[in-house]
């Protein structure tokens, strides 16, 4: 068992490092990475990546030994490479599409105008449905070239290494977050009566034990991403 694991996660890099890295999530996967595992395991088709086109079903095809399938349009056409422009006299500010953004390629602060970083989009056009205001837009920077034409494999290096940087900082935020969360949490817990408006002590011990259940999921979560951190 332990062999076919490895034998699996040896072909899911060999395939991830196939991919155009856009994170797009157009294939039906949260990242390029996980499409990746999924072909591997068998659980996904070699033909599920518009960016990637035509020339990237070669490619994961001439690594899976699956045979050359054309694109399934369910996931998309093969087009231009885009990018994304900010019209910033209607930006509000909301920082919803830097949140959205999987390669950190928008800046800006919240009711501050935002801004793209053009060398740093993959065209994934994650933050254009998150836009309340409909703010934000596509160019069409490849011209007539498609697919891995309008890609390179530096591109795609630069965009899995900015995803990558980009989820270990969020990861660290969730963490901090959560960590500041349960200390607030065991404070109140310390001295409840103190930190509450109850004084029902029946009602004091409800209260408490709700506390004390949510500090053990959240202790439970942070354990289980641990382990995956360490895993990975």
């Amino acid at each position: 068992m332990a062999a076919v694991i490895a034998a699996i996660e040896a072909l899911a890099q060999r395939l991830l490092a196939a991919l155009p890295q856009t994170q797009c999530t157009r294939c039906g996967y949260p990242d390029c990475a996980a499409y990746a595992h999924a072909i591997a395991e068998g659980s996904a088709s070699i033909n599920q990546c518009p960016p990637g086109g035509a020339q990237g079903i070669e490619r994961l095809a001439a690594i899976s030994g699956h045979p050359l399938l054309p694109l399934n349009p369910t996931h998309g056409t093969e087009s231009h490479r885009n990018v994304v422009f900010i019209d910033e006299d209607w930006c509000i500010g909301c920082t919803l599409c830097i949140k959205a953004c999987p390669t950190d390629a928008i800046v800006g602060s919240n009711k501050r105008m935002h801004t793209v970083i053009e060398a740093y989009c993959t065209g994934c056009e994650l933050c254009l449905p998150v836009c309340p205001v409909d703010c934000i837009a596509l160019e069409n920077v490849s011209g007539e070239a498609t697919g891995w034409n309008a890609w390179s494999p530096a591109l795609a290096e630069q965009a899995q290494q900015r995803y990558t940087l980009g989820s270990q900082r969020r990861g660290r935020e969730v963490a901090e977050n959560t960590l500041r969360l349960e200390e607030k949490a065991r404070t109140k817990l310390a001295d409840l009566s103190a930190h509450s408006q109850l004084t029902d002590p029946v009602l004091l011990d409800q209260k408490r034990a709700v506390i004390e259940a949510a500090l053990a999921r959240s202790r439970a979560k942070r354990a289980k991403l641990d382990a995956a951190d360490s895993a990975s």
